[in-house]
């Protein structure tokens, strides 16, 4: 017990770049509960894992991870996306209240309204998973063109690629940048990507409005950017974006282009570029 008793607890912006660090913690990420921020959690080797529900959504898909990892029996928390910064996992061990909780999870005491500080020393001492996850792949694929230009739809801004500069992106992660820094708002590699438009799911909004924040730094970079409702498509999911996709927040540069609150994302994209 003493030995899974001092487990490090660990803070990440995301999970998409994790570290051998990460083996055997306890890990807060600000990334959303869905399966593949889960996938990604587990990956790495990470003992047990608090992500951010990201207002649950459709489908219940912010929090879907959860019930996903029961299957390797590893312990998983959300926090409130109301609580802490999405995309701050620094905050969320600060300020997360949990929301949701796992079977693996509730088994060493973590409940809804703890603390996630308390809930992150709770699954210190929670059952080692039994199973690696099963492989789970983030995909992207071409929807569309409209406009002169590719429209594209990614499972998470982790699929990037350089060939992206100029096209029309729709990506399922949310719309925060990793603990408030500019530079992660649409980069690969720390470069730019300078795409044509960039549309993202605002996770709810949450505390502080962190879930839209990628808005203003792309409107610097002269980029349309936009938020889907979480309401209306799930996260980490670009095809179910483009399909259902409706329009929750717009920055300054896709509103001079006519794109507004409670569009739907694919007839604006068809019709209206």
């Amino acid at each position: 017990m003493a030995d899974r008793s001092s487990r490090p607890i660990l803070a990440a912006e995301s999970v998409t770049a994790l570290g051998k660090e990460v083996r055997g913690a306890v890990l807060v990420a600000g990334s959303h509960g869905g399966i593949i921020a889960c996938y990604l959690g587990a990956s790495a080797g990470a003992h047990a894992l608090i992500l951010n529900d990201a207002g649950c959504g459709r489908d219940n898909a912010g929090v879907a991870g959860l019930e996903w990892l029961e299957a390797i029996g590893m312990a998983a928390a959300t926090v409130s996306h109301d609580s802490a910064r999405i995309g701050d996992g620094l905050d969320a061990l600060a300020r997360g209240v949990i929301s949701h909780a796992n079977r693996p999870a509730r088994a060493v005491g973590v409940a809804p309204d703890m603390r996630a500080s308390e809930a992150a020393e709770r699954l210190r001492l929670a059952a080692t998973p039994f199973a690696k996850p099963t492989p789970y792949a983030e995909g992207r694929w071409h929807v569309a063109d409209a406009g002169g230009a590719q429209v594209w739809a990614l499972d998470s801004v982790g699929k990037l690629v350089r060939e992206d500069a100029g096209r029309i992106l729709i990506i399922g992660s949310h719309g925060a940048l990793h603990g408030g820094r500019p530079e992660t708002a649409l980069n690969l590699h720390d470069a730019p990507v300078a795409a044509r438009a960039a549309v993202f799911h605002d996770a709810g909004g949450g505390c502080e409005r962190a879930g839209i924040t990628r808005l203003a730094e792309l409107d610097r970079r002269g980029i349309a950017a936009a938020t889907v409702a979480h309401s209306s498509a799930r996260i980490g999911d670009g095809r179910s974006m483009w399909q259902d996709g409706v329009l929750s927040h717009v920055g300054e540069v896709a509103m001079a282009c006519g794109w507004r609150a409670r569009m739907r994302l694919r007839d604006l994209i068809l019709t209206a570029l």
